[in-house]
């Protein structure tokens, strides 16, 4: 089973600065191929969220019905909404006839 992929997107800003990395609402972030791109304070938050996700556990949703998290910069939070999207397959040498 391939593990699914998740993609991070900056939905909304609630502190007064902008981002010191240059994240705004509206980025979109794969977390495998842009982790070097993702701010290290959002990428430290946002690890034990997919973690979790990723072996089959389950969080609370937020209050728009999705699963989101925070930046922890006091003076941005950004919040960030992850979404999974199932890996597409490769066939291995069982799968083929």
């Amino acid at each position: 089973m391939a593990r699914k992929k998740v993609k991070l997107t900056v939905v909304d800003r609630k502190g007064p600065v902008g981002c010191h990395h240059g994240h705004k609402p509206g980025d979109t972030f794969d977390f495998d191929t842009d982790r070097g791109t993702l701010c290290p304070m959002a990428m430290h938050v946002a690890f034990p969220y997919i973690d979790i996700l990723r072996y089959g556990g389950d969080l609370p949703l937020s209050r728009e019905g999705d699963l989101r998290f925070c930046c922890p910069d006091a003076d941005v939070m950004n919040i960030f909404r992850i979404d999974l999207e199932d890996a597409e397959e490769k066939a291995g040498p069982e799968d083929v006839e």
